[in-house]
């Protein structure tokens, strides 16, 4: 069993399809994220080449992947065990900022890494996958509507992305229109309205294997506590079923007990749990 490493993203699409398109719901940040790199180009996420590998048995069957988008962390699926401490020596001498890994295999490689470089690492963030068991509907919900988002909100949306990524201490996109573009080219925006004025957003990803994700639910502040934000999931999640999803689902930080209490209200179930950490010299 071993590593193999590539920056070819169709070499890598080509190799690992099969294992991500098998557990679409645990996979979702990987297949959306390579989806992107095949329709956008392998800087999408920013000037750094792409570290693509996957974990092989003796007869080729893919049983692990790992992905960075450079400056990214590096992000892991679900491993065999013997996987771990071999990622550890194969990504050995590439300066990766940081890792993303299921929360029963983190501790194993930032100890690895630590031992093997020298860096410290500490956690930035736990979060949790919920899947969508079945939608309940806000029995109040609150006043205005939802409507999709269009190119005359781009600056808007734009400005809202960009706080929800500093609220939440992650990394700003490297290009945030071509951003906003791509999912408006596909209505992956919605936004709850009222009194004329847009109040919350929910962005989605597109449908792969039968998956789509709610990707960033965001009021701003002075908004907030009215209801927008549930309501808006709801009628996005409403609208990736009637895309055909079978599953929808979205990720939390678990240090928000509220939207991880108001998703599981609307319907959303538990899935796994996933740490990130930071490497620092």
């Amino acid at each position: 069993m071993s590593w193999q490493l590539t920056d070819d993203v169709e070499t890598f699409a080509a190799t690992t399809g099969d294992f991500l398109r098998a557990r679409p719901v645990e996979n979702t940040a990987m297949l959306t994220v390579l989806a992107t790199l095949q329709r956008r180009g392998s800087h999408a996420y920013g000037e750094g080449t792409p570290v693509l590998g996957w974990w092989s048995t003796p007869s080729g069957q893919v049983t692990g992947v790992l992905m960075q988008t450079p400056p990214h962390p590096m992000m892991f699926s679900d491993l065999p065990p013997r996987a771990v401490p071999a990622a550890v020596e194969v990504l050995d001498g590439l300066p990766l900022p940081g890792a993303n890994l299921p929360a029963e295999a983190v501790d194993g490689f930032a100890a690895g890494w630590r031992r093997r470089t020298g860096v410290r690492t500490h956690v930035v963030r736990r979060t949790r996958l919920y899947r969508l068991e079945g939608l309940n509907f806000p029995p109040d919900p609150p006043p205005g509507h939802v409507r999709f988002a269009e190119a005359h909100d781009s600056a808007l949306l734009q400005g809202w992305l960009l706080a929800f990524h500093d609220e939440i201490g992650e990394r700003r996109p490297a290009d945030p229109q071509a951003a906003i573009d791509d999912r408006l080219a596909y209505g992956g925006v919605l936004l709850w309205e009222d009194g004329g004025q847009p109040v919350s957003m929910a962005m989605c990803s597109r449908p792969e294997a039968g998956m789509v994700r709610v990707q960033i639910v965001y009021t701003p502040p002075v908004r907030r506590g009215r209801g927008y934000a549930g309501a808006v999931t709801v009628v996005a999640s409403q609208a990736a079923l009637d895309t055909g999803a079978r599953d929808v689902v979205l990720t939390t930080d678990l240090a928000n007990p509220t939207s991880n209490a108001l998703y599981q209200r609307l319907g959303y179930r538990p899935v796994e749990d996933r740490v990130i950490v930071e490497f620092t010299a």
